[in-house]
């Protein structure tokens, strides 16, 4: 799997929240002039994410967005989900979508364990990070801005 700039432009757009979690909402504008991201393209990435209840959203004069949930409660591997679909190395790892030739009988392809031994890690990795991993580690990095 390869995250595209949708997968880390949310991903960093999340962590810039992070940052600012318990300030109220922050304007889009803000996180993408921090972030050196489109504030177009942010705004479709912010859609989805509010439509997956990862962020809350507010209107007018001060508004902006904000994380749904303690940063401690959201994991990476949910916004990558949100933002990129299913974490998988292969789509033969997809029941519904694989086009391999053993994808239609998968104990007789050898090397679907060590796909999925892969995917398996990936998962580990990204669903055991939080935002507020990150956020812990900019602070002790001395690197958070807000």
């Amino acid at each position: 799997m390869r995250v595209s700039t949708r997968g880390e432009y949310g991903v960093r757009a999340m962590f810039d929240l992070a940052l600012n979690y318990g300030s109220g909402p922050i304007p889009l504008r803000s996180v993408a002039e921090r972030q050196l991201i489109s504030e177009t393209y942010l705004e479709q990435l912010m859609g989805a994410l509010r439509k997956a209840g990862l962020v809350a959203s507010k209107r007018g004069a001060q508004g902006g967005y904000e994380l749904a949930h303690p940063p401690e409660r959201i994991t990476i591997g949910q916004i990558i989900r949100v933002l990129e679909g299913p974490i998988t190395p292969l789509d033969c790892l997809d029941s519904d979508s694989g086009t391999g030739p053993y994808c239609d009988q998968p104990e007789q392809c050898v090397l679907r364990g060590l796909w999925k031994r892969l995917q398996d890690s990936m998962e580990r990795v990204l669903d055991n990070t939080t935002l507020e991993d990150l956020r812990q580690k900019a602070i002790g990095l001395g690197v958070a801005k807000g």
